[in-house]
């Protein structure tokens, strides 16, 4: 494996996505509701400006929950299909590189541009909070900023798989969309339904949400803020209760998973199919 060869094509990545329309559009996106979403957390409390960085990080969860994982899929899905539909992956994998060294390489040019991403947008909200609102919490929006790259990276790992399944960028960004609606809006339904119909015990019911990425985020940045599990219900009273002060590592452990299986079964996978 060789570290020039990939860090050329992340550089290359890299250079695509800052060229590409649907990267501006996200940032500003991103950006624009993380600074509304700081407005909108003090309107309650008949304020002005905006809110403390505590406030913002509540407000932003679900903002995070429901546009970083289709910010993830979106870009990562149509990566390697999109070049095969185009003929152009043949033409890279004809160079005197391997496959792994191509996906890794790419994985990791885009996971810099997504990062930059949320890092621009997290950056103009924290520095507009510092100066006009109130400094306490922000460790709280710290661990926000972290777990919010750690969930982005998770769903470029899936968005990966999903490309090397696939052989046209179309059917690759389709199969994204019902990734992401599945993770964001079933999820909970099915969640739920599996609770009452099969009558699941509390511990059962905590596992299926370990399972979800966005729930494992949602539960971190909760239990990160003192915020007590206790306001996901019965499941979240058992997690304090078993895992106590192992509740964090439980909780990056599974983040990580979500990183690395989905991207090892990537490599797998593109390493058997056919570019031809």
């Amino acid at each position: 494996m060789s570290l020039r060869t990939i860090f050329i094509i992340a550089r290359k990545e890299l250079r695509d996505a800052l060229r590409n329309r649907w990267f501006l559009l996200y940032t500003a996106a991103f950006s624009i509701l993380a600074l509304a979403m700081s407005y909108l957390s003090l309107a309650g409390s008949g304020m002005q400006g905006l809110a403390g960085f505590g406030r913002t990080t509540a407000g932003l969860v679900n903002l995070v929950i429901l546009l970083v994982p289709l910010m993830g899929l979106s870009i990562a899905a149509p990566s390697l299909a999109g070049e095969q539909e185009r003929g152009t992956l043949a033409y890279l994998l004809a160079q005197p590189i391997t496959r792994f060294e191509a996906l890794i390489g790419k994985y990791l040019g885009l996971s810099a541009s997504l990062t930059a991403a949320l890092a621009i947008g997290f950056g103009i909200c924290g520095l507009s909070i510092a100066a006009n609102g109130d400094a306490a919490g922000v460790g709280v929006y710290l661990t926000l900023v972290a777990m919010t790259f750690a969930l982005g990276l998770a769903m470029l790992s899936v968005g990966m798989l999903i490309s090397t399944l696939t052989r046209k960028a179309a059917q690759a960004i389709g199969m994204a969309i019902v990734v992401w609606l599945c993770l964001t809006l079933l999820s909970d339904l099915a969640l739920m339904g599996s609770a009452l119909a099969f009558k699941l015990r509390i511990q059962e019911l905590f596992s299926l949400a370990l399972v979800n990425p966005l729930q494992v985020f949602k539960m971190a940045v909760l239990h990160s803020m003192n915020a007590g599990l206790d306001v996901l219900g019965p499941a979240g009273i058992y997690a304090n209760q078993t895992y106590g002060p192992w509740l964090s590592l439980l909780f990056v452990g599974s983040i990580l998973a979500w990183i690395v299986v989905p991207l090892v079964l990537a490599a797998l996978t593109f390493s058997r199919k056919p570019i031809a």
